[in-house]
């Protein structure tokens, strides 16, 4: 079993230690999740790891075949190559020979009459038999659909960054390394791509390290937990649930030595007191423990809670709404006839699939973006505090304390009390020596959590939040939706984050696309479930080839209940299936006439079969779901 052992690894970021002589084992089948606070080392760590960036000290020991993957939170791609290239562009051995091969290829049809061309491809031709490397493209083409990356010729240049991290996230996943190390995986990914990433790496045959504030992808991935804290590496065996209880009872742990430690030096401090004479012969021993003793009092560092009590404007009876509301851009609809009332207090999610106008729905709501028809009212006692998903653009070399001050030295909180800029940031985590900091050395994270301390500073009665756990960490964000829980404002929050959203958000709008808005009640991963991922409750699939988890995860879907009616996405899918359904059959009978044209070119046959397979595994599970749903539309009459 290949291992990846890691020793007394120590890294700094000028005089702050990141982490101190940290170690661990990594083995095969391991699944793991690292959290920690936003500064505290992760991304560092990552780096180390996978060699992009070597730690100051410690040794990394690996089999000289072991090989890591590594998407990083901004992959690193070649903007001029087009979107499969990217892909080929992995250094795993069956790259090489794809690449191999299609050199020969070119060779022999330039000189067929040639020893050297002929023998050339013969020997990429066997290549490719003992790598399986024919059904490599079927893979790559089924992880990049999962993906929600169908244009394959687009050049990686012209891709947005949610596009190329999708990219990046194909790269190392179609590589099947021995270790693969994600961060962030599930921004910018829709709710069935993350539902599909869940299945197949909890059936990975290799090791995966991730980072990742997701805490539902955290429960149903991993089996072990790593805390970056204060420069130390905690262990914790099992899922996200697991690792909040144990991180409780080792805090608890640890107090309780702590106050062990007190008591007995307490009792030492009497003795020491007390004349030289007055001590038994054997003085110097009891006075060293002391020193050692005294040395050890106030060492164990826990994470603090971010308690924030800001107070805020009145709120009248009338907030926001929307009547008969319409907003397109040339051809795309982002909503039509829409019309919504939020009121005091209320808890709104937003959210569906990437590109279909969730944030410009926020951008209305905040009166940044005008509507096609329809009417926007605010009220009159209305305070927006907007977080946008990008974080606005802070000069570089203006310091911590600057930024907030800019805005208000001071703050009331909800009892009356003035709260200083000062003690906001200590409030937030942020040490008062970090305060005159300049901004450019702070990490993604803390900008992030300064940004929404700015916000708060303003004092607003209703909160607009883009994609607020984005560049969180679990900490803050757990801080953050306690505070939300105890605001007397109202909140819309736009987010991906399925735990997030069941926490802060009492009902929501769904925005399917094409100007289609669905809205649901109570907890999302609910509505989630049973209307947008009807498989979404079957266990994790055995582990199997990338090319077949589409067939076997449809397949395997449960039963409806007969008496239950389509759900609005499943009518919609009704509607399109059987046209669905004769293309494919019309695409096996091409391949079918195409192999039987080519019967004497098998490496040309190879590739058709490969397609063909493919296809017809798409056809199956057309098939079933169409059973499935005429089922249903049967028994309704």
């Amino acid at each position: 079993m290949k291992q990846f052992r890691v020793e007394k690894l120590t890294s700094t970021y000028g005089e702050k230690v990141l982490f101190d002589q940290i170690s661990f084992l990594i083995t095969q089948g391991d699944r793991i999740g690292l959290v920690g606070v936003n500064g505290s080392g992760k991304t560092t760590l990552l780096n180390a790891l996978s060699g992009d960036q070597p730690a100051d000290r410690g040794e990394i020991t690996t089999q000289n075949d072991y090989r890591i993957g590594y998407l990083a939170q901004e992959p690193n791609l070649d903007g001029h190559l087009q979107v499969m290239d990217a892909i080929y562009a992995g250094d795993q051995p069956v790259f090489q020979t794809i690449r191999s091969y299609q050199e020969a290829l070119d060779f022999m049809a330039q000189e067929p009459e040639n020893p050297k061309a002929a023998n050339r491809f013969e020997k990429a031709q066997a290549a490719m038999d003992r790598d399986d490397a024919w059904t490599i493209e079927a893979q790559i083409k089924t992880i990049l659909t999962q993906l929600h990356l169908t244009n394959l010729k687009q050049n990686v240049a012209d891709l947005s960054g949610g596009q190329r991290k999708r990219v990046g996230l194909a790269q190392v996943l179609i590589q099947e390394p021995d270790l693969l190390i994600l961060d962030e995986p599930t921004n910018h990914l829709d709710f069935d791509s993350i539902a599909w990433l869940e299945k197949y790496l909890s059936s990975y045959k290799g090791a995966l390290l991730t980072v990742t504030h997701d805490r539902y992808f955290l429960d149903r991935v991993t089996n072990r937990i790593f805390e970056l804290s204060f420069g130390k590496l905690y262990e914790y065996q099992g899922n996200y649930q697991d690792y909040v209880s144990g991180k409780a009872l080792r805090q608890e742990n640890e107090a309780a030595a702590e106050h062990k430690r007190e008591k007995l030096y307490e009792k030492e401090l009497v003795w020491m007191k007390k004349s030289a004479r007055a001590r038994t012969t054997k003085q110097k021993g009891r006075e060293k423990a002391f020193a050692d003793l005294e040395d050890s009092l106030g060492n164990v560092q826990t994470d603090q809670d971010v308690e924030v009590s800001l107070g805020q404007q009145r709120l009248g009876k009338k907030v926001i709404a929307l009547e008969n509301a319409s907003l397109a851009f040339g051809d795309q609809v982002i909503f039509k006839d829409l019309s919504l009332r939020f009121g005091q207090r209320d808890r709104i999610g937003i959210t569906g699939p990437n590109g279909v106008g969730k944030s410009s729905l926020l951008n209305v709501l905040a009166g940044r973006l005008p509507l096609t028809d329809g009417v926007l009212e605010i009220g009159e006692t209305v305070r927006i505090g907007y977080y946008t998903q990008v974080t606005e653009e802070i000069p570089a070399d203006k310091r911590m304390i600057e930024y907030l001050t800019d805005v208000a030295t001071s703050v009331k909180d909800r009892d009356g009390n003035i709260i200083s800029a000062k003690d906001l940031l200590e409030q937030f985590l942020f040490p008062s020596f970090m305060h005159g900091t300049l901004v450019r050395k702070l990490s993604g994270g803390e900008k992030r959590r300064l940004y929404l301390l700015k916000i708060l500073l303003q004092e607003p009665n209703v909160l607009l939040l883009d994609e607020p756990t984005n560049d969180l960490d679990i900490g803050t964000l757990t801080v953050l939706e306690n505070f939300l829980a105890k605001f007397a404002g109202t909140v819309v929050t736009v987010s991906h984050d399925r735990y997030f959203l069941d926490k802060v958000a009492d009902y929501g709008y769904y925005l399917v696309g094409d100007g289609v808005v669905d809205r649901y009640n109570g907890q999302f991963s609910t509505y989630l479930e049973e209307t947008v991922l009807p498989s979404a409750k079957q266990k994790p699939a055995a582990a199997e080839a990338p090319a077949k988890n589409v067939q076997s995860t449809q397949k395997q879907a449960p039963k409806k209940n007969a008496k239950r009616k389509l759900t609005y996405m499943e009518k919609r899918e009704w509607e399109t299936i059987e046209d669905e359904i004769a293309d494919l059959e019309g695409q096996v009978d091409a391949l079918n006439e195409r192999m039987a044209a080519n019967g004497a070119d098998y490496q040309k046959v190879a590739e058709l079969q490969s397609q063909l397979t493919e296809v017809s595994g798409q056809l199956d599970a057309k098939m079933d779901r169409w059973a499935e749903l005429s089922e249903i539309v049967e028994k309704q009459g």
